[in-house]
């Protein structure tokens, strides 16, 4: 007995010595700890479970699914949160939507009313453009709970202008205003409430709600999420410029595998998402989105960035490219191109010529006063916090134009510039050159979007899918008033 006592106890000191290590981050020593605990006692199903979160973490995504399944054979508790996990890494990771579908189609069949399932079930359903199963998801939510925030908030992005009615506006109102809402979820709802607002031509009113919306962003911001530091930025930027060009003598391994990359890249919400659908109607060309293969590697084994540039190798960026191509080619078998259209790699296009010497890439622009509103009037990541405050937005598109100049005088015809408002008016005109500065054919049949059901992530999913979708351009002459200040300060980049 007193053995037996002492196993268990044994057992719990192992376990709880791997979980606070698991709560420092401290990914590979946990990992490890949570190996010696399976070692000895091979049936702890949360040990597995805990393992499988943090082999996603590592992106060792194959492991992590095999330790999930192993917490689900060894009868792990609420195991439909395990299949939300694995539906979470086919749809986030490996893009296998049906995969994703299966898991969280599993999860809810043990608990029909899991939440978290249901949103994601519906969020892969705004990602494929099936709007009727989404939206009959997102009111199942609010019927088993009429507070949830989130469900609210998505449902009423996703209504066409005229769905945006009087009653909506209501709704999100009464939602705002409910004693059990969090400053977080009040942010969700005011940006939604400024989009139906807007959507209904109540200006003044639109953008007191997304001005409210970005202060309670703010306010909800995670400890430690610092706020915008403009000098910070500058010297960023000086930090890239004074990098140097990458080395012109190297050159491409001539056995490379996978598919080549497209880069598209700019301001967010300059049109990318647009650029990348169009390019995607290709038939060798697969669509990415915003994968984050070099912004992990800039924060993690770059680090500090781009200083750790200087001491890498011929052998080292060989090996981060190849490293790079594997990845997009298991995630796009069969691909001859992909696109990577994660927008701030336009920070990092000293690292793509260094790993990619023969790289195009697209970059995207916009009207500037159209750009800056429509980033102000999107809940972007909070460690965005440029993004909640117009005129920091300002000082950071100016910033990103600073080094846009220098890219372009370093590497000229390889960055292809791509304009929204020019593409909504005349895509006859501006696409074809495009397509031949990336050595790809074009098709005048590529405009009309036949490839429907291909899965778009974006905030805009619901705007990319229509024929062309021209009002957010031109969109800042609604709020004149309100932008004057931003203009004032923009004004030698304002086109004339």
């Amino acid at each position: 007995m007193l053995g037996e006592v002492r196993v268990t106890e044994n057992l719990e000191a192992m376990v709880r010595d791997a979980q606070r290590l698991q709560g420092l981050n401290l990914v590979a020593e946990a990992i490890a700890a949570h190996q010696r605990v399976l070692l000895r006692w091979p049936n702890h199903s949360n040990s597995w479970f805990n393992l499988g979160v943090l082999f996603r973490k590592a992106r060792r995504l194959d492991e992590a699914l095999v330790c999930y399944q192993k917490a689900l054979n060894l009868g792990i508790s609420n195991p439909e949160e395990v299949h939300l996990n694995r539906g979470v890494i086919y749809a986030d990771y490996l893009r296998q939507d049906a995969a994703a579908e299966r898991e969280l189609q599993a999860a809810l069949a043990l608990s029909p009313g899991y939440i978290p399932a249901l949103l994601n079930l519906a969020n892969i359903h705004e990602d494929r453009g099936r709007r009727d199963e989404a939206q009959g998801l997102y009111r199942q939510i609010l019927a088993l709970d009429p507070q949830d925030a989130l469900a609210l908030t998505r449902y009423a992005n996703m209504q066409s202008p005229s769905d945006c009615d009087a009653a909506l506006v209501a709704q999100l109102q009464r939602a705002i205003g409910s004693a059990e809402a969090t400053d977080e979820g009040r942010a969700n709802l005011g940006f939604a409430l400024g989009r139906v607002l807007d959507a209904r031509g109540a200006y003044d009113e639109a953008f007191t709600a997304y001005a409210t919306a970005n202060s309670l962003s703010r306010a909800s911001a995670a400890p430690g999420t610092a706020r915008y530091d403009r000098r910070e930025q500058e010297q960023y930027i000086d930090r890239l410029i004074e990098a140097g060009a990458p080395p012109s003598v190297r050159t491409v391994a001539a056995d490379r595998r996978g598919p080549r990359p497209i880069f598209v890249c700019g301001m967010f919400r300059s049109g990318s998402t647009m650029a990348e659908q169009l390019l995607a109607e290709h038939p060798g060309v697969a669509a990415g989105s915003e994968l984050d293969l070099l912004p992990s590697w800039v924060a993690g084994e770059l680090a500090p960035y781009p200083e750790a540039l200087g001491a890498l190798s011929g052998a080292d960026l060989e090996r981060l490219a190849r490293r790079y191509l594997a990845t997009t080619g298991e995630l796009f078998p069969g691909a001859t191109h992909v696109t990577d259209k994660r927008p701030d790699n336009f920070l990092y296009i000293g690292l793509i010529k260094l790993l990619f010497p023969d790289a195009k890439i697209v970059h995207t622009t916009r009207d500037p006063l159209d750009n800056c509103l429509s980033i102000f009037f999107l809940h972007l990541d909070q460690r965005m916090s440029y993004a909640t405050d117009l005129l920091d937005i300002g000082h950071y598109y100016r910033e990103y134009r600073r080094l846009m100049i220098h890219w372009k005088r370093l590497f000229g015809a390889d960055i292809i510039d791509l304009n929204y408002d020019h593409f909504v008016r005349e895509p006859h005109i501006v696409a074809p050159p495009v397509f031949e500065a990336l050595g790809l054919r074009w098709d005048p049949r590529f405009l009309g979007h036949a490839r429907s059901g291909r899965s778009v992530q974006t905030a805009s999913v619901w705007q990319v899918r229509e024929p062309l979708y021209r009002r957010s351009s031109g969109r800042s002459q609604h709020y004149a008033r309100q932008l004057a200040p931003l203009r004032d300060y923009l004004a030698d980049l304002l086109p004339n």
